[in-house]
């Protein structure tokens, strides 16, 4: 989706067309996203609608070089084309992006608005930095 149909809903959507476009600094975008709540999609084993949390799982990609990187957005709006070709997805939940990289694995990179112009790809090296030791 091009940068026309990407008209920014939320203050990280705003932050992150300003970074993009060099009006906020990379370091100080990360700054602003570590504190954002993000909607991560979610696959999610449920009985009767209601939800078994050891059963809930992040969708991911598996890279070629099988990297598994795992899918975030902005917002709940911006994933639904992404959620339409999930198989078996069943929502999604909204976490700080703190707490998506604290629970992220090891190894695992996080890819923010795949399919947007306006989005970010986060190499598992980096991730392992963003997290606390």
């Amino acid at each position: 989706m091009n940068a026309e149909d990407f008209a920014p809903k939320t203050e990280i959507e705003k932050k992150l067309v300003d970074a993009q476009e060099g009006r906020l600094s990379s370091e100080d975008f990360m700054q602003e996203l570590l504190d954002a709540t993000l909607f991560l999609p979610v696959y999610d084993d449920s009985v009767s609608g209601i939800p078994l949390s050891d059963k809930t799982r992040p969708i991911s990609i598996e890279l070629e070089d099988g990297t598994q990187i795992m899918v975030v957005f902005t917002s709940p709006d911006r994933a639904g084309e992404f959620l339409e070709q999930a198989p078996g997805q069943s929502g999604g939940i909204l976490e700080s992006f703190r707490w998506i990289v604290e629970h992220a694995g090891t190894g695992v990179g996080i890819s923010i608005n795949p399919g947007w112009d306006f989005g970010l790809d986060i190499e598992p090296e980096m991730v392992a930095q963003l997290s606390p030791q």
